[in-house]
């Protein structure tokens, strides 16, 4: 992980935390995820010349205001909102305002099927479609964005990580490292 943004994944993962209403250690669209979302991100940072803090946000706030793992239309204004707060707070201090204006729209717009953008969101959409095979679904080349991930040997790979298989790839997405283990966590019933 490039040093310059770890501490961004220490700061999203200690504000999204206590309020996560889902499965955090396991759901579809928890730590696991975010974790693949982050690793796909990186590649694509590289190949499209973006900056990876922006990338780094969208990685762990882009879900995190899911109310359910199934249809959840919102989630991504939600989570737009919630950046919005955190940058309010002084969490979000490494944007500067037009970086954080496309953080928004890309959380806004993550799931409406969009491919029309700038190399940032649309890497930051393709990070997020990399990962479809958690739920059975290998993306199609012709949908992601970027010519990176349009590549027949990178969704391979990123659906065989997705569903928990050797990929073939150097790098694995790997969970902060340092940050208390998951399986202590219990889910709250009441936060459904």
């Amino acid at each position: 992980m490039r040093e310059g943004c770890k501490h961004i994944v220490y700061k999203a993962l200690a504000a999204v935390r206590p309020q996560f209403r889902l499965h955090l250690a396991g759901g579809i669209h928890g730590l696991p995820h975010w974790s693949r979302v982050w690793f796909h991100d990186r590649a694509l940072a590289a190949a499209a010349d973006v900056d990876p803090a922006v990338l780094a946000w969208f990685a762990f706030l882009h879900d995190s205001q899911r109310h359910n793992d199934r249809r959840d239309p919102r989630h991504g204004h939600r989570a737009a909102d919630f950046a919005v707060r955190l940058k309010k707070d002084g969490v979000i201090s490494e944007l500067e305002p037009a970086a954080f204006e496309r953080l928004c729209e890309a959380m806004r717009l993550h799931s409406d099927g969009h491919t029309e953008g700038d190399a940032a969101l649309q890497a930051r959409w393709d990070a997020d479609r990399l990962d479809l095979g958690r739920v059975g679904t290998r993306p199609h080349p012709a949908r992601p964005c970027t010519p990176y991930a349009q590549r027949g040997h990178v969704i391979r790979n990123a659906t065989k990580m997705a569903e928990g298989r050797p990929c073939g790839t150097v790098d694995r997405p790997v969970v902060v490292s340092g940050l208390a283990p998951l399986s202590h966590l219990k889910r709250d019933p009441s936060r459904r």
